[in-house]
C-alpha cells in the first residue's frame, strides 16, 4: 500500500484530494471519538488509576476529542470537505471505489456548512475512512506513526 501520493495519482478525479497528513490526524481523531462511550457516572469521584482509568473512554463534555475533530473537519476546504465525505461513503459501502466520481457528484451537490456535524454524527467514522483509503489501496500507516 502507499503512504504518499505522487502528482500524478493527484492531478486525476479518481482519488480523493486531502492532504495526506491532514486525512491521518482526522482518522487518529475519529478512531479516538469513535472509542468513546457514553458518562456513566457524571461527577466521577474516584482515583482513575484505582478503576484502570476507564473515565478515559467516556465522552465528558469537557473533553477535546470531538471539538478537535470538528476543527479538523472544518478547517478543510469545500472540495476536500467533499472528497472526504465521499470517500467515508466509499468506506461504508454506499459506493465502490469505481464509482467514486458518482459518489464525489452526490456529495458536492448535498455539501452544506455542517460536514463536521454530519460525520462526527455517522458511527464508526474511522473505520469508514479507513475502509474508503483501503478501496484505494492507501494505508495512513506510516502518517499517523509520526502523529502518536
Amino acid at each position: 500500500m502507499s503512504d504518499v501520493l505522487n502528482d500524478e495519482e493527484t492531478a486525476t478525479d479518481d482519488f480523493p484530494a486531502i492532504d495526506l497528513e491532514k486525512l491521518a490526524f482526522i482518522l487518529l481523531k475519529a478512531r479516538a471519538f469513535d472509542a468513546q462511550e457514553d458518562v456513566i457516572e457524571p461527577d466521577y469521584g474516584s482515583n482513575a488509576s484505582d478503576d484502570q482509568f476507564r473515565e478515559v473512554l467516556e465522552a465528558y463534555g469537557d473533553d477535546a476529542t470531538h471539538g478537535e475533530l470538528v476543527d479538523a473537519i472544518n478547517d478543510l476546504n469545500w472540495d476536500e470537505q467533499c472528497h472526504l465525505v465521499a470517500l467515508v461513503w466509499i468506506g461504508r459501502g454506499s459506493f465502490d471505489a469505481d464509482q467514486w466520481q458518482e459518489a464525489l457528484s452526490e456529495a458536492e451537490e448535498g455539501h452544506t456548512n455542517h460536514t463536521a456535524e454530519y460525520l462526527t454524527g455517522i458511527p464508526m467514522l474511522g473505520e469508514y475512512i479507513e475502509e474508503g483509503l483501503s478501496a484505494f489501496d492507501i494505508s495512513l500507516s506510516d502518517i499517523e506513526a509520526m502523529h502518536l
